[in-house]
């Protein structure tokens, strides 16, 4: 199911204007926007550019599989509503169609115009057939016999051969061949292998320092001919669909979820097509057919100049050139974590002593999360391990110390999502291997999906227990730890144990009434408990006390949270609100919003953390978690935000945001009418984070 698949109707808010919120969809399209400006930055690295135009197409992919499918399908199905923007279904399609063509083209256009260049002046390049020697086509064509023809599968279409499924985001040749023996024209279809190299590189260029690529289309290309014997080939063009891929799972069937998964992720690859994107060149005639056979329409046709599919650009980015990428940071183990000199780090002490706040990727993974749970499955006096795990790497030590765990006969309880978004087969495996292993696992409440990240560790000290706790913003992930930027808080506050034991016991068990002290929990007392300290902020501004919001999360389009916060506005709080993705607020509009800022920091690392700092009379209320402002992570998922409580950490925090939100620092600015502006100035905030916690000296 979509994650918005209804908007929820509100009361109107006195005094309110009816035009309060900007669309959510066109605002996502609006951080893409966002992202490809990165590649645009001509200031910066080269091969940073280039990433950043594979994130641009990997994102946009994602936006039409789940969003753009989601509100066709509501079209369809005539259960579609206006948003809270007050435009129609079907206005909102037009204008994401109109946006993210001129996105697509502007991206396409600045890599064959700008990027492809200056690739070439650093010893780059991505050529074409006709740019080869015939030593080096030569070699290519024995590369094509050996690796890729075996794998091929050339599909006809005529009257005994329908036309082919095209899988979604799949690359095709569409070819067009004359029979030699009797003349006729006909149509096939060629999928270009996806597990084999975008682009590959020309034979004789290694140790040379130079990096010459041909698009693996091209090579395919000019070899159909093997593929149709007997034929002469008329004109190929490339193309690329893609589809409707979110799920659709009844959980409330009796049957195993597991099985229900699996059998949907078998039916998402059949999904209706929402987009297809065409060489700009291709025959008309030929296009014709597509959009027939896949039952598009052609406002839904994308022509592109260049390559199609620039996701593959990832390839070219991932080249080891040093002076074309960021100097690299050096990550750093947290203070509180780095060993004496003449003892190895007990975690279960480090804690014990304080709390301790992390943030990745400036600060390990490894040697905090990780070895958090690597030292409890080894320690003889750990009795039991509880952990959620919604989004984790192929290989993931997470898993291994789980298992380790459980073989080891403690108890280790792993609450695993399995409807983790384009995750699902591989917690589907990670599932299993748990089970197969001894690990009580559980997924979670139904209806509902287990988004919070969690960690409790049950510890036996002398005659009694202990309880550490870890509550982060990001997922159980050593690989996306290390470029996704996140908080982390490691405890043993008794409070906070309770609260997690509580928690665990409601995911895995049954606990309906269970109440918390530390914790905001959704689906129940995340949202009502941010609106509550809202209105405080509001009343103690109107009682002449500090007030002030300051919030930093990936989304921001519920419509509760918004009109609380407008409430603030109008009342002078001042609001500083960091946002790295969809913004519904409209900042700054007179006599609704003018004390709300809203800015977006993009960067080397994916701002992924989510804060809720109030200011609250001079004794202020932190809080960290995984809850982002939407109907989904509110309504329809578990989450959860922790208290911070010691007063460096919430200086640290707060100074997050002073730093972030100041105009010296670069950003982007959203603007009342909704358009967000770049403001470029020389200090870049990710890299004064690695400095500030660079600098700090280890305190025992």
């Amino acid at each position: 199911m979509s994650d918005e698949t209804m908007v929820i109707t509100l009361p109107e808010p006195s005094g309110l204007p009816n035009d309060r919120f900007l669309d959510r969809e066109l605002s996502w399209l609006a951080f893409n926007q966002r992202v490809l400006e990165l590649a645009e930055d001509q200031d910066l690295y080269l091969l940073e550019r280039v990433n950043f135009l594979s994130i641009f197409s990997s994102n946009l992919d994602e936006f039409f599989m789940v969003r753009v499918a989601g509100l066709k399908r509501r079209i369809a199905t005539g259960l579609a509503t206006i948003a809270a923007s007050g435009r129609s279904p079907e206005d909102v399609l037009d204008s994401i169609r109109e946006t993210a063509h001129a996105l697509q083209m502007r991206q396409a256009t600045l890599f064959r115009d700008e990027i492809e260049p200056a690739l070439h002046q650093h010893g780059i390049q991505v050529v074409r057939w006709a740019d080869l020697n015939e030593t080096e086509q030569q070699s290519l064509n024995e590369y094509f016999y050996n690796q890729i023809y075996p794998v091929l599968t050339p599909l006809g279409v005529d009257p005994a051969h329908p036309f082919p499924y095209i899988s979604g985001l799949s690359l095709n040749i569409a070819v067009v061949f004359r029979k030699l023996e009797d003349g006729t024209e006909q149509f096939a279809r060629v999928k270009v292998p996806p597990l084999l190299p975008r682009f590959v590189r020309i034979p004789g260029e290694s140790g040379t320092g130079n990096y010459r690529f041909l698009p693996i289309e091209e090579l395919i290309g000019q070899n159909l001919g093997e593929l149709f014997p007997g034929t002469e080939m008329l004109h190929h063009h490339l193309f690329r669909v893609t589809r409707n891929e979110d799920l659709d799972v009844d959980e409330d069937e009796g049957e195993n979820l597991l099985i229900a998964l699996e059998r949907e992720l078998l039916r998402r690859r059949f999904g209706p097509p929402v987009r297809l994107e065409v060489a700009e060149d291709m025959n008309p005639e030929v296009l014709d057919l597509l959009v027939r056979e896949l039952d598009i329409s052609e406002d839904d046709v994308y022509h592109l100049p260049s390559l199609l599919d620039l996701t593959g650009l990832s390839q070219i980015a991932a080249i080891k050139k040093a002076d074309l990428k960021y100097p690299p940071h050096a990550v750093i183990t947290n203070r509180y974590l780095v060993p004496n000199e003449d003892e190895k780090t007990s975690i279960f002490k480090a804690i014990r002593e304080r709390d301790i706040l992390l943030h990745h990727p400036y600060e390990s993974f490894a040697t905090s999360v990780q070895a958090f749970l690597e030292q409890a499955a080894a320690d003889p006096k750990v009795l039991a391990i509880k952990q959620t795990l919604y989004r984790t790497s192929g290989d993931s030590p997470i898993v291994d110390a789980l298992i380790d765990a459980a073989e080891a006969g403690k108890q280790v309880l792993a609450l695993v999502e399995i409807k983790a978004r384009f995750d699902e087969q591989n917690n589907i495996t990670w599932a299993r291997k748990l089970e197969q292993a001894g690990v009580h696992v559980v997924y979670g409440i139904v209806g509902l999906k287990t988004h919070c990240k969690l960690s409790l560790v049950i510890r036996q000290e002398g005659n009694q227990l202990r309880r550490y706790c870890h509550i982060g913003t990001g997922n159980y992930n050593p690989k996306t730890a290390r470029y996704y930027e996140d908080y982390g808080l490691l405890t043993a506050r008794e409070s906070v144990g309770e609260d997690l034991t509580r928690l665990f016991n409601q995911l895995s068990g049954y606990a309906p009434d269970a109440t918390f002290k530390s914790l905001l929990v959704s689906p129940g007392s995340v949202r009502p408990g941010l609106v509550e300290r809202i209105e405080r902020e509001i009343e103690n501004k109107k009682a002449g006390k500090p007030a002030k919001i300051q919030i930093k999360m990936n989304s921001l389009v519920d419509e509760q949270i918004i009109d609380s916060l407008y409430h603030a506005g109008r009342a002078g709080v001042p609001v500083e609100i960091l946002v790295r993705g969809m913004c519904a607020l409209k900042p700054g509009v007179p006599g609704l919003s003018e004390s709300i800022s809203v800015r977006s920091v993009l960067g080397r690392y994916l701002e992924h953390s989510r804060v809720f700092a109030f200011a609250n009379d001079g004794n202020p209320e932190v809080f960290i978690g995984s809850a982002d402002m939407m109907h989904r992570n509110l309504d329809r998922r578990v989450e959860a935000l922790v208290r911070i409580t010691q007063p460096d950490q919430i200086k640290d925090l707060e100074g997050m945001f002073d730093l972030a939100m100041s105009d010296d620092s670069s950003s982007w600015h959203l603007e009342p009418s909704g358009q967000w502006v770049r403001h470029k100035t020389p200090i870049d905030v990710q890299d004064e984070f690695m400095r500030e916690l660079a600098s700090r000296k280890v305190a025992r």
